[in-house]
């Protein structure tokens, strides 16, 4: 099991013991949400979606506020980390606790969007910023099927910026250039485009 500090992070500012207790019930209304929608209860994964999307928004606001990154990059963070967390959803162990799990995923898509923002991590806070979630490219071959599945919902212009952007990591000038769109219109296609994949499988049945 990690320690304090790991499930600390998704829950920033609020000191001990309030934060203990937090974090202790947090972790269980998480896990419990997460274990019955795996068990086929589409209620439960919307509430669980809903639950950690709150808790995700405050860690990237909280990590990004210093590079004065803007609220719509963090919420792009928090949709495209719920994405991940969804087509990755059948590789946790219900077994172990969940926050962990859901830290590591949170904390590396953090440090990619500063890769590809190309922003330092001594001007955003990333714990343990040189460990990566372990790669898995079974688990990573399925959840591009998994993703490319959810794309084919979206209208051409969102699923192209999305795949450059988020798929295949190009930055925003160069998905512009590649699209014949502005820079602007890329940002807009990806923020609705993200927000409409969330919506979406928050709203269908597993």
């Amino acid at each position: 099991m990690a320690d304090d500090a790991t499930y600390f992070e998704l829950w920033p500012g609020i000191h001990e013991p309030a934060r203990t207790a937090l974090v202790t019930q947090a972790e269980e209304e998480l896990r419990g949400l997460l274990i019955a929608s795996l068990g086929g209860s589409a209620v439960d994964y919307r509430r669980f979606l809903v639950r950690l999307g709150a808790h995700l928004r405050a860690y990237y606001k909280g990590k990004l506020v210093r590079s004065g990154q803007s609220d719509t990059e963090a919420e792009d963070l928090v949709q495209e980390t719920l994405m991940v967390i969804h087509t990755r959803r059948h590789t946790y162990d219900v077994a172990q606790p969940v926050t962990p799990w859901i830290h590591a995923i949170a904390r590396y898509k953090l440090i990619d969007h500063l890769r590809r923002t190309r922003s330092s991590t001594t001007d955003v806070p990333v714990e343990d910023a040189g460990v990566l979630v372990a790669h898995d490219d079974h688990v990573a071959v399925e959840s591009s099927l998994d993703v490319e599945r959810l794309l084919a919902h979206l209208p051409a212009k969102m699923r192209n910026a999305i795949r450059s952007t988020k798929v295949e990591g190009l930055s925003t000038a160069e998905a512009a250039e590649r699209s014949g769109m502005t820079e602007t219109a890329v940002k807009v296609s990806v923020h609705r485009g993200l927000k409409a994949l969330t919506n979406l499988v928050a709203g269908k049945a597993r």
